[in-house]
């Protein structure tokens, strides 16, 4: 059974299989990673982990997102991604899953779950991002309530009200 576990160093291993399984320059949705973050290191993937978990509970400041990986029998799956404000052009959430776990309903399961958290954070509806031609992706947002925003551009929008 799946949990949404917040990141860890602890799971380096299974990050790094995980992260192998995209492939080169691939963006891995829901996981905060950047081109500068060093995550195949020990002392990178802990610095890059402390960076995720800074952003949930920074020392003197408000927590500005929440991140939480899909993981099972200690394997990473998937990743999703809660900012507490709107970003225009992210959205509220992201998320991905690993291409060998998906078609499991990991993201639906995943985006509920995050729902949950966004509404407990006094979130009335969050902003859902996609590329235009991602249906598994577009589906998953409908299935969690998501209203399609009219755009023509490479993304779409979508709405979640709480």
């Amino acid at each position: 059974m799946p949990s949404l576990q917040a990141p860890t160093a602890r799971l380096h291993t299974a990050f790094a299989e995980a992260h192998q399984e995209w492939g080169p320059g691939l963006h891995e949705d829901g996981f905060g990673l950047t081109l500068a973050d060093d995550v195949e290191t020990a002392a990178g993937f802990a610095a890059w982990v402390s960076r995720l978990t800074r952003a949930e509970d920074p020392a003197g400041g408000l927590a500005t997102s929440t991140y939480r990986w899909i993981v099972e029998d200690d394997t990473v799956l998937g990743g999703i991604a809660l900012r507490h404000e709107l970003d225009e052009k992210l959205g509220h959430i992201g998320y991905g899953v690993r291409p060998s776990a998906r078609r499991r309903g990991l993201a639906t399961w995943a985006l509920t779950e995050m729902l949950g958290e966004a509404r407990a954070r006094g979130l009335k509806r969050v902003l859902v991002v996609c590329a235009t031609d991602n249906v598994a992706s577009a589906r998953t947002i409908l299935r969690c309530g998501g209203v399609m925003e009219p755009s023509s551009g490479p993304t779409q929008r979508y709405w979640i009200a709480l």
